[in-house]
This record gives C-alpha cells, sequence and structure tokens, in this order.
C-alpha cells in the first residue's frame, strides 16, 4: 500500500500564517488567495494539510487562543497579586495603542463581533475563546479578593464579565485609533470599579 505525497513544508509554519491573515482581514474576508500566498501553499497542499478554509480557522484561532490563555495564567502566577496583575495588563495595553500589533485588536475580540450569534462552529468557538478570557479574569478576582487587593464581597463572575467587557472596549477604541493617553485614562477608569 502506498502512502500520498509526504508533506514537504512546515505545516507549524504555515497555521502561523495563516493566522496573521485572519488577524488582518478577518474569516469572512481573508480569501483563499490571500492564505495560499501567505502559506506559501498550493491550493491541493492547503486542503491535504487543514481540510477546508473553516478547519484552518479553527486551527489558527484555537493556536491563538491557547498561547493567549496560557500567557495569561502565566502573568497571573507570577503577579505579586491579583490586582497587580490586572493593572499591568490593562495598562500596558493601553500603552501598546500607538503599535501596529495594537491596531489589529484582539483575534478571539474580533472574530466574536464579525461572526456574532450564528450557530456555527467558527462563531461557537470564538464565543469560547471570550469565555476563556473571562476564565483568567474570573480567576484573577478571586485571587485578588482572597488576597484583599480587589473588594470582597462581589459577585466574581459580574466582575469577570466587566473585566472581559472592558478589556473589549479597550481593544476596540485603539483598533478604531485612539491614543496611548485615552486608552490609559479609559483602561485606569476600569480598574477603579474593582477598589
Amino acid at each position: 500500500m502506498t502512502r500520498g505525497r509526504p508533506i514537504a513544508f512546515s505545516p507549524d509554519d504555515a497555521l502561523a500564517a495563516a493566522l496573521q491573515v485572519f488577524w488582518a482581514s478577518g474569516y469572512q474576508a481573508a480569501s483563499t488567495r490571500q492564505l495560499l500566498e501567505a502559506m506559501q501553499l498550493s491550493r491541493s497542499s492547503l486542503y491535504q494539510a487543514f481540510g477546508s478554509k473553516e478547519q484552518l480557522f479553527l486551527a489558527a484561532l484555537s493556536r491563538y487562543r491557547e498561547r493567549l490563555i496560557e500567557r495569561l495564567d502565566r502573568r497571573l502566577e507570577a503577579a505579586p497579586t491579583a490586582g497587580d496583575f490586572l493593572e499591568t495588563l490593562f495598562l500596558e495595553t493601553a500603552r501598546e495603542a500607538a503599535t501596529e500589533r495594537a491596531a489589529l485588536g484582539c483575534l478571539i475580540f474580533n472574530s466574536a463581533t464579525e461572526l456574532g450569534r450564528r450557530d456555527d462552529v467558527p462563531a461557537r468557538e470564538a464565543r469560547d475563546g471570550v469565555a476563556a478570557i473571562t476564565g483568567v479574569f474570573r480567576r484573577a478576582v478571586e485571587r485578588g479578593q482572597a488576597e484583599g487587593s480587589i473588594a470582597p464581597g462581589r459577585d466574581p463572575d459580574q466582575l469577570a464579565r466587566y473585566l472581559t467587557l472592558g478589556m473589549a472596549g479597550l481593544r476596540t477604541l485603539i483598533k478604531s485609533g485612539t491614543g496611548p493617553e485615552e486608552a490609559r485614562q479609559a483602561a485606569a477608569l476600569v480598574l477603579e470599579a474593582l477598589e
């Protein structure tokens, strides 16, 4: 029995290139041609390795989500307090307002906004990504309340959703051209509610 021709490219590198296309263009607007050019693949290689544009998007979104949540969890664990973690995260996001990367926004928030309430796999995965971010914020709130750096007695789920809303809003403001100082002021207001 003969096997198909082996894949002669790095699926990992190809996925990283596709992720950048989806991040910059969105799921719907990213054309197969753009993806093939960025990934430096033929159409048949793309389908052999990833199956379809939808499956490629799901793999890219999953990679982005895993790395983001892992990075946030590590930062939360290493922070002196949960309050410090949240302050640093929001204020760093604000400081990055003038950068090209910040202008892209967050792939998870972008995708959730683009795909909305559709009942297909990409939309559900985007919503799951937002829920994962909210989960990090819930862990931070619970730790902060135990430490005393976040007001006790407040519902951790509500505060976590509030922080997700704050970060999504901050990312949207930055994506739409808000500068670092205005972004810093918005971030500071979000953080005030935790006191």
